[in-house]
C-alpha cells in the first residue's frame, strides 16, 4: 500500500476487459491518481498525441493495456491493423513516457510473440528461437518488438520498462462479439445462443487438438500489480496458469456449464492456431511472488454466468470489480 500511496497511474486501454478491472484495483489501493484511458481519449499511434497525454495527466506510472486484439479470424482479416496500430501505439507510449520523465512503464505483450514450435512450456529464453504461428504473427510481432524497445531505452537511457506475456486471458466482462473475440468467450456465446435456440449441434474451428494456457482475469490483474510495484528488471516475464487445456475439453466444459447437450461438429478446413500452448510460469514466481489462484473450472462457471445474466435481451449488468 505504500508503494502505490504517491503513485499517478495511467492505464492506456483503461475501459477495456482487463483495464476495468485494474483501474477499480488500483483506486481500491489508494493511489494519489489513477487515470484509465479508453479508445475516444487519445490517438497513441500520433507521438503528439501520447507527449498530450503525458503532459496533461503526469503520470509516475503508466500500464500499457491498449491493444488491437482479437480471435484467429479477426486476426485473419486485418493484419495489417494489428501490426500498425499495436506497434504504433507502444513505441509512442514508452518513448514519449521517458521524454516526460514518467519512472515507470510496464508494457502488456502477448503469448502469441512466441515461435509456433517453441518448446512446451514456453519458457522466456525461448523468445526468440523461431517465427510466432502464422494467423497471429503480424501482432505477436509487433507486441515483441515494444519489448526490444523497452530494452533498449534501458541500455542506453536507464529506463525503467518491463515486459510481460499474459497467456490467453477470460473471463466475466470480456468482449463477445463473434467479429472480435477470443476463444472462450466466443465458444460460451455460441453454446449459450443454441440452448437458446433449442439447435441441437453446434460448429467449431479446427480438430480441438490445439492446446492453451486460460489466465483468469483477476488473477492477471494481480500479476501485474505485483510487476508494477516488485519488478524493474530487463527481461520478458510470462503470465499465465501453467496448465495445459486443449479445445476439445474446453468445448466439453463450457457446453456443461451452458446446459447444451447437442453435438459439437469440428470444421477441419479452419485453422487450429498455435498448436500447443502452456508456460513456464516460475520467473514471475521468483521475481515478484505471482502464483495463479483461480480454479479453471470456477473461473469458467463465472464467465458463462455472466454472459447468461447480461446478454442482450436478458439485463445489462456490469462486469463485477476484481477481488482481491
Amino acid at each position: 500500500m505504500i508503494f502505490w500511496r504517491d503513485q499517478r497511474v495511467v492505464v492506456t486501454g483503461g475501459t477495456g476487459f482487463v483495464g476495468r478491472r485494474l483501474v477499480g484495483r488500483l483506486q481500491a489501493l489508494g493511489c494519489a491518481a489513477v487515470t484509465g484511458l479508453g479508445r475516444g481519449d487519445y490517438d497513441l499511434r500520433r507521438a503528439e498525441e501520447a507527449a498530450r497525454l503525458y503532459r496533461e495527466t503526469s503520470p509516475t506510472l503508466v500500464i500499457h493495456l491498449a491493444a488491437v486484439v482479437g480471435g484467429i479470424g479477426a486476426n485473419r482479416e486485418r493484419p495489417a491493423e494489428f501490426f500498425f496500430d499495436n506497434l504504433l501505439m507502444g513505441v509512442h507510449v514508452l518513448d514519449e513516457a521517458w521524454r516526460a520523465g514518467v519512472r515507470k512503464v510496464v508494457n502488456i505483450g502477448t503469448v502469441c510473440a512466441y515461435p509456433k514450435f517453441a518448446p512446451v512450456p514456453f519458457s522466456e529464453d525461448d523468445l526468440w528461437n523461431g517465427y510466432p504461428e502464422e494467423t497471429n504473427a503480424p501482432y505477436g510481432l509487433a507486441k515483441k518488438a515494444l519489448l526490444v524497445q523497452g530494452q533498449a531505452y534501458r541500455q542506453q537511457y536507464g529506463y525503467n520498462s518491463i515486459f510481460l506475456l499474459p497467456s490467453n486471458l477470460y473471463g466475466p466482462g470480456d468482449n463477445f462479439d463473434p467479429r472480435a473475440s477470443h476463444v472462450i468467450p466466443a465458444l460460451i456465446r455460441k453454446c449459450t445462443e443454441a440452448v437458446d435456440a433449442g439447435s441441437d449441434r453446434i460448429e467449431v474451428w479446427g480438430d480441438g487438438s490445439a492446446t492453451r494456457d486460460f489466465l483468469y482475469v483477476d488473477d492477471a490483474v494481480e500479476a501485474i500489480l505485483l510487476a508494477a510495484e516488485r519488478y524493474d528488471d530487463a527481461e520478458p516475464v510470462n503470465l499465465g496458469s501453467g496448465r495445459e487445456t486443449s479445445i476439445a475439453t474446453l468445448v466439453g466444459r463450457i457446453a456443461e456449464f451452458s446446459g447444451f447437450r447437442g453435438l459439437i461438429v469440428w470444421d477441419g478446413s479452419k485453422p487450429n492456431g498455435q498448436p500447443r500452448r502452456r508456460l513456464d510460469v516460475s520467473r514471475a514466481q521468483e521475481r515478484f511472488g505471482f502464483r495463479a489462484e483461480t480454479d479453471f473450472d470456477d473461473g469458467l462457471r463465472r464467465t458463462v454466468e455472466w454472459y447468461r445474466t447480461t446478454r442482450p435481451g436478458v439485463r445489462n449488468v456490469p462486469a463485477p470489480a476484481a477481488a482481491k
